[in-house]
C-alpha cells in the first residue's frame, strides 16, 4: 500500500511538471500585440477650419464618433478628437491663423500615436444615398503613413447617415468594411516600428560660409567628419539601424534612420526634436556649430 502512494505521489509530480512545462512553452510563444492609441480627424481641404467643418458638417461628426467606436470595440484606446478640439479653442496655446500650424499642434499635443484622417464623401441620388469613406492612418511623431483604406455603403432610400457609415466602416454579409483591413495593416505596421524603430531621414549641408565639409578632420580623433557622424550613428540609431542614400564633399543624406518608439527614461513618444538634441551634442562636442529644421519625417541639418 506504502508502494502504491509513493507511485501515485510520482506520477503525480510528473504530470504537473509537463503541465507546466507546457503552460510556460505556450506563454513564452505568444505574441505581444503592440496596440496604439488612436486619435480620428476629419480630412480637412487646404484653408478648411476644423472648428467650422466640425459645427457645420454633422455627417462628419457621426463618421467620426462611430469610427472611433470602432476602434473601441476592438480595444484600442482612443483619443476623443471633438473633445480635443473643443478644449483646443479655449485654450491660448491654439491662436494661430495658420490651419497648418493649428492641426500640427492639436495631433502632437494629442498624446496619441497614430491619427487616422477620415475624407467622408455622402452622396445623395433619386435612388437612394450612400457613404464612400477613405480613412489614411499615419504614424504622429514622423507623419510616416501606416497605410489607407477605402469603405463604402449601400445605396439605401434613408436619412440616417449614421447607418451609412457603419456599413462602409463594418460592411455587409458578403462584403468586408475597411476597418478590419485597415486595422490589420496599421498592427503589422506599428508592431515592425516597436521592433525596428521609427524611419526617420536626415539631410546635412553646409551653410555657403561654412569653414567645415565632410572631409574636415574633427574630433579627438581627427577623423574625417564624414566618418565621424557614421560612428556617431551606428551608436545612436535604433539597434545601429541606418542608410546612406548619397554622400558628397557639402552633402549627405540618410534616407532611413531608425529612432526608438519610445524614450526609454519617460515611456513618452520619441521625437525627432529629441534625436536632433542627441545630434547637436555630438557636433558641439566636435565645436562644430549647427541649426536644424524639420519637416514631416525629415531632419534638416546645416553646419555652420
Amino acid at each position: 500500500m506504502q508502494k502504491i502512494k509513493i507511485i501515485a505521489v510520482i506520477l503525480m509530480c510528473l504530470v504537473t511538471s509537463v503541465t507546466l512545462g507546457q503552460n510556460s512553452a505556450t506563454k513564452s510563444d505568444e505574441v505581444k500585440t503592440i496596440q496604439p492609441k488612436i486619435m480620428v480627424i476629419p480630412y480637412a481641404k487646404q484653408g478648411e477650419d476644423y472648428r467650422t467643418l466640425i459645427e457645420d458638417d454633422f455627417i462628419k461628426r457621426i463618421a467620426i464618433t462611430k469610427i472611433k467606436e470602432a476602434f473601441d470595440r476592438r480595444d484600442f484606446t482612443t483619443v476623443d478628437f471633438i473633445a480635443r478640439l473643443k478644449a483646443a479653442n479655449s485654450n491660448a496655446m491654439f491662436t494661430s491663423d495658420n490651419q497648418t500650424d493649428f492641426k500640427t499642434q492639436l495631433i502632437q499635443g494629442s498624446g496619441a500615436d497614430v491619427y487616422v484622417e477620415v475624407e467622408i464623401m455622402p452622396e445623395q441620388y433619386t435612388s437612394g444615398n450612400s457613404i464612400k469613406l477613405i480613412l489614411t492612418a499615419y504614424e504622429i511623431s514622423t507623419g510616416n503613413s501606416l497605410a489607407n483604406k477605402t469603405g463604402e455603403s449601400r445605396r439605401l432610400y434613408t436619412e440616417d447617415w449614421g447607418k451609412l457609415v457603419v456599413q462602409a466602416i463594418e460592411g455587409l454579409e458578403g462584403k468586408p468594411g475597411c476597418i478590419e483591413d485597415l486595422l490589420v495593416d496599421m498592427q503589422a505596421k506599428f508592431t515592425d516600428i516597436h521592433e525596428n524603430g521609427k524611419s526617420i531621414v536626415i539631410d546635412i549641408s553646409f551653410d555657403q560660409n561654412s569653414q567645415y565639409n565632410m572631409s574636415s578632420e574633427v574630433g579627438e580623433d581627427g577623423l574625417p567628419l564624414s566618418d565621424q557622424i557614421e560612428i556617431w550613428l551606428g551608436e545612436n540609431a535604433f539597434k545601429g539601424n541606418y542608410h546612406l542614400q548619397a554622400s558628397t564633399d557639402v552633402k549627405v543624406i540618410y534616407d532611413d534612420v531608425r529612432i526608438p518608439l519610445r524614450d526609454q527614461s519617460t515611456g513618452q513618444n520619441y521625437t525627432l526634436a529629441k534625436f536632433w538634441i542627441e545630434m547637436f551634442k555630438f557636433f558641439k562636442k566636435s565645436g562644430i556649430s549647427a541649426s536644424r529644421s524639420i519637416n514631416g519625417n525629415t531632419l534638416y541639418i546645416t553646419i555652420k
